[in-house]
């Protein structure tokens, strides 16, 4: 696990610098493990204020008000084998940190759309970053990355999405998905060919679309949240979202005030269920007068973000156009028209299975 490259000094904050008479005030926690059967963890994750660009250490529960330019929670789960995922993931957070680091430093009032733009562009530098270095490094092709990337403006979060590590808001007791996976399972599911419970248990169910670093272009995918009093954010990788289900983070953040204790039950009951995979949790609550009580009407899920869009075609100014993946990843992204074909072959297969089936039980039986 890694949670910044860089080295920074972080400075402690007093009782007094926590503002309790804050509009909005934020409790958070962030922790990683291994899980039960990986030798290394490939997972990498950042809270960050982004005024003072430093992440946030998580010996404790931290408790601060909300950041006045704007609040970085980061998500990213390394794919490719060996030590090429973390090389990954760590990229990721690197870039997109040193990305907002440098841009919002002096950006003045921020706006949502120039929140939102600057968010994209650092996915986008990130993307490039590692497979840039996927090219130049024999020992890292095929790598890449997840990444989910939430800011906390004001009274809203933005959460930025490439492939399927999730976030999660939990309300009243509920906890509803914010993101959509980018993956061959949610696109089936949208299709009407699965339903959410027979592709949880689908031996495709990593197959993902998209990541950070496989190929030179990304698109990522951005929305939107009001936040209410006591709302919490949850960002985990698919070593926790795979094993627990929404009810029960729900039910353990509901249970424990201190969210430390909340991050420890959640990852003791993915290792309980196997710990097949690198288990990441960051759980944010959310309370203050500057957030409205949470109303009956009041919207919680997936809503695209409709502002946003591609800034830029993802590849730096004066490299080559278009530049195609030559090497495969070992949660490789699968384009449309591949899994369109792949869909028509199984079919063309289960027939010509059923047509021998068939001439067999013919042919014993004439």
């Amino acid at each position: 696990m890694t949670t910044f490259s860089g080295e920074f000094v972080i400075p402690r904050a007093s009782r007094a610098d926590r503002g309790a008479e804050a509009p909005v005030v934020m409790q958070v926690f962030a922790q990683s493990d291994v899980g039960r059967t990986r030798e290394h963890n490939e997972d990498s994750f950042i809270v960050v204020n982004l005024s003072e660009g430093q992440p946030l250490p998580f010996e404790r529960l931290v408790e601060q008000p909300a950041d006045p330019t704007a609040t970085l929670f980061m998500v990213a789960d390394g794919m490719g084998g060996a030590a090429a995922g973390e090389v990954a993931s760590a990229t990721a957070v690197d870039v997109v940190l040193r990305h907002l680091r440098e841009t919002l430093s002096a950006a003045g009032t921020l706006t949502p759309a120039g929140l939102v733009a600057e968010m994209t562009r650092a996915a986008e530098k990130a993307n490039w970053s590692i497979f840039q270095q996927a090219m130049n490094r024999p020992e890292l092709r095929g790598m890449g990355t997840t990444a989910t990337i939430a800011a906390l403006l004001r009274d809203t979060l933005y959460v930025l999405q490439v492939g399927d590590s999730r976030a999660y808001l939990i309300r009243n007791g509920t906890a509803t998905q914010l993101t959509k996976d980018q993956s061959l399972m949610q696109k089936l599911i949208e299709a009407g060919e699965l339903t959410e419970e027979e592709a949880a248990l689908s031996e495709r169910r990593n197959i993902i679309l998209q990541a950070l670093g496989p190929e030179a272009n990304v698109k990522v995918d951005v929305t939107v949240q009001p936040l209410r009093r006591g709302d919490v954010l949850l960002l985990c990788s698919d070593g926790l979202s795979g094993l627990v289900r929404p009810d029960d983070m729900a039910r353990i953040v509901g249970e424990e005030l201190d969210l430390s204790i909340a991050c420890d039950r959640l990852i003791a009951m993915a290792n309980d269920q196997g710990g097949p995979d690198n288990i990441t949790v960051i759980a944010a609550r959310f309370e203050g007068s500057g957030l409205a009580p949470a109303g009956a009407t009041d919207a919680v899920g997936y809503r695209e973000y409709a502002a946003a869009g591609p800034v830029d075609e993802g590849i730096a100014p004066g490299e080559p156009d278009a530049i195609t993946q030559p090497w495969p990843a070992a949660r490789q992204p699968v384009s449309e028209e591949r899994r369109r074909k792949g869909q028509l072959y199984t079919r063309i297969i289960a027939a010509v299975g059923v047509a021998l089936l068939l001439l067999a039980a013919w042919y014993y039986l004439a």
